[in-house]
């Protein structure tokens, strides 16, 4: 057994994040995998967090502050682990990270974001996301790039950080454990063919829905819909959008309910002449989160409604026309909104295929030993239970194979 060896941590969302600043601070080196060229995962796609409804930049910027302050702390971001071997106190692990066009001497002066050409769904081909970002510098989508052909960049940079003709590299780890925290992504919402995502733009999945809400909170702009930019008045949250249905997902993702009303009671604090109106199978909320459904109980502008939505069409009106089961009334409903909310389960990210999986897809505990599942890749859950299980992963992590 090699206890000095560090722990690798694949996955750089708020579960990874977590586990590797909980182990680095004990004094255990720490080898960060990410796939993505930036660390926050899904929450840094978050307006804010329930219950308390503050905003995700709060949690990350100081976990990266944790990180950067670290030597101890190895953070791969743009990479994947490719192949695991070896055993318990003493893996091998082979990671390939993508081509480094952007350096570490970038400073984020935006002047290459200022002379691309080419524009695409982040806006130009070199691109920086909103809010606080590690690491903090400018990445290039190569799909959208048009190499060396243009190089605009390049001749603009002050600082020569950018290297058009950067090959990927594949560098071998010697690790004492490993610690998945692979995450989640969204059940394919187009799916649904009676909830018409793929065809109305008005119809946007709850992720989506907290990037129209991102602004919102600090009076920067309005809510617009994707359709026309304009106010929506009513906004209907279509609950369990493929969840607890043995077509989909026949699992709950245990985080829904929560997050429909966190949106919903944002909403209501911001723009209260706009009225939500939330359709559920049932409300599953626990702990601190059951106070946000007695807030919105009696909140004027905000409406739960036990009932299932059957279809979603286009209206007379250019709005969206539901046709809803209300069960509490016991009627059939036709009624127009102005834009949709589908509230889609959790799908765990299936990055290391060599991992045991459960019946419904996500990993299990029982992996080989030396591995250790975290968060939302074992199962579903929130924020808050995130960071607790990954800080119980990173405590097995250390604890085994001294």
């Amino acid at each position: 057994m090699n206890s000095h060896l560090p722990i690798l941590v694949i996955g750089g969302g708020i579960g990874g994040i977590t586990a590797a600043v909980e182990v680095a601070e004990t004094g255990r080196e720490v080898v960060l995998v990410e796939k993505e060229p930036y660390l926050g995962g899904n929450v840094a796609r978050f307006n804010n967090y329930f219950p308390k409804f503050c905003p995700p930049t709060c949690g990350l910027e100081i976990n990266y502050r944790r990180i950067r302050s670290n030597p101890r702390i190895t953070c791969l971001t743009g990479s994947q682990v490719k192949a695991i071997g070896g055993g318990p106190g003493d893996f091998t692990v082979q990671v390939e990270t993508g081509p480094a066009r952007v350096s570490d001497r970038c400073t984020c002066c935006g002047k290459c974001a200022e002379v691309c050409p080419v524009g695409g769904p982040r806006g130009r081909a070199v691109y920086i996301p909103g809010g606080v970002v590690f690491p903090a510098k400018y990445t290039i989508d190569a799909e959208l790039c048009r190499g060396e052909a243009c190089a605009e960049c390049v001749d603009i940079c002050p600082c020569a950080a950018i290297h058009l003709d950067a090959q990927p590299e594949r560098k071998e780890y010697r690790v004492h454990s490993i610690i998945v925290a692979t995450g989640w992504h969204l059940y394919d919402a187009s799916a649904l063919e009676n909830y018409r995502y793929a065809e109305e733009p008005d119809v946007v999945t709850n992720l989506e829905f907290e990037q129209l809400l991102s602004g919102i909170s600090t009076g920067d702009r309005v809510l617009a819909r994707p359709s026309d930019g304009k106010m929506p008045s009513r906004i209907a949250f279509v609950q369990c959008a493929g969840s607890r249905d043995l077509n989909h997902l026949p699992y709950c993702s245990g985080v829904c309910c929560s997050a429909s009303i966190k949106h919903a009671l944002t909403l209501a604090d911001h723009c209260p002449e706009v009225h939500t109106e939330i359709f559920y199978i049932d409300l599953r909320l626990t702990g601190r989160n059951e106070d946000l459904l007695v807030q919105a109980a009696s909140t004027p502008s905000v409406t739960l409604t036990r009932g299932k939505v059957g279809r979603i069409s286009r209206g007379d009106n250019g709005g969206l026309l539901l046709e809803v089961e209300d069960m509490q009334a016991a009627v059939r409903r036709r009624d127009n909104f102005d834009l949709v909310v589908l509230a889609a389960g959790l799908v765990p990210n299936h990055i290391i295929p060599e991992l045991n999986t459960g019946t419904y897809g996500f990993y299990t505990e029982e992996q080989a030993p030396g591995i250790h599942v975290a968060a939302c890749c074992g199962r579903p859950m929130d924020v808050s239970s995130t960071v607790k299980d990954a800080t119980a992963a990173a405590l097995k992590a250390m604890k085994q194979y001294r």
